[in-house]
């Protein structure tokens, strides 16, 4: 219990820093570079050693799979109805995208943990490993879009390191390539570099963000997909799946996982309205808190 509660506070201290920084040394501190830092360079570690955290075995690769099926169900209609709602296109590519991109790793992992049990691990580490590629590809793609043609959208999906990174992970985890403690280490390092910068880049965001100013559309389409279309169309179509009921309350959790952090990473490097999508991030995390009672309540009382 100590150690996650500091882990917490180590968390919450390096986005504080990330804040006064940005708030001391204002437009000396560009966002654009360390986006740039976190997106191509630290990154592909931190995706390389979540991949040796956790072997993967065909019978678990199922679950993956339906929440990358539920996840595509939902974003097609999401997208021809941003495009009916919103005519700004960054508005558009926000809305379509964002609330599919959780927070299952940082969140995801030990949140199952807490409420299913260390059986849960093997399952929201794979969903992960799924979200890596929905945010990678489908992401990059829709952000891009909000500035970029079609053409150069699809580009961006290729000079991204991060998908050839998981590409080369999964084959090291399935055919068991042994690797030196000394290189482990290495990813390791690389990795922990990775998730603080995108802890002490979320600071720099928050600082000077006004949610007033968040357009009302904006902020009240993507919230109530977040957090009301998504897990109910999530539970309706798990609904009509032979799995047990624990890994349906697994995946119905990673599905209400507030919005990760990643989306601030492309929405910058995409130049999609990143205050806007860190507004969208801390009210996503905040309305998070009450949610998780409930989700808890649900969780105890029909999925055990």
């Amino acid at each position: 219990m100590i150690t996650t509660l500091l882990s917490i506070v180590f968390v919450y201290l390096f986005i504080v820093l990330g804040y006064m920084a940005k708030r001391i040394f204002k437009e000396e501190m560009n966002t654009k570079t360390l986006t740039l830092m976190s997106v191509y360079f630290l990154q592909p570690f931190v995706t390389v050693w979540g991949f040796s955290t956790a072997k993967l075995h065909s019978e678990h690769i199922y679950v993956p799979l339906l929440y990358l099926a539920i996840i595509f169900v939902l974003l097609l209609p999401t997208i021809v109805l941003g495009k009916i709602i919103f005519s700004d296109p960054k508005n558009r590519a926000i809305f379509s995208i964002a609330g599919f991109a959780g927070n299952t790793g940082n969140i995801g992992i030990p949140l199952g943990i807490a409420l299913f049990g260390e059986s849960s691990a093997i399952y929201t580490t794979l969903i992960n490993i799924a979200n890596v590629f929905v945010i990678y590809i489908i992401g990059v793609y829709i952000y891009s879009r909000g500035s970029f043609s079609i053409k150069d959208s699809l580009f961006n999906i290729v000079k991204i390191p991060i998908i050839p990174a998981s590409a080369v992970a999964i084959l090291i985890n399935i055919y068991d390539i042994p690797l030196s403690s000394q290189i482990q280490e290495f990813f390791k390092m690389g990795a922990y570099a990775g998730i603080v910068l995108q802890l002490f880049l979320l600071g720099t965001f928050l600082q000077g963000i006004r949610i007033k100013e968040l357009h009302p559309k904006l902020f009240a389409g993507t919230i109530s997909q977040k957090f009301i279309i998504i897990p109910l169309a999530t539970a309706f179509i798990l609904s009509f799946t032979d799995l047990s009921l624990f890994v349906q309350g697994v995946i119905l959790m990673e599905m209400v996982t507030p919005l990760a952090i990643a989306n601030i990473n492309l929405s910058s490097l995409y130049d999609c309205r990143p205050k806007d999508v860190t507004s969208l991030i801390l009210i996503s995390t905040l309305l998070f808190i009450p949610i998780l009672f409930l989700l808890s309540y649900i969780i105890n009382h029909y999925y055990f």
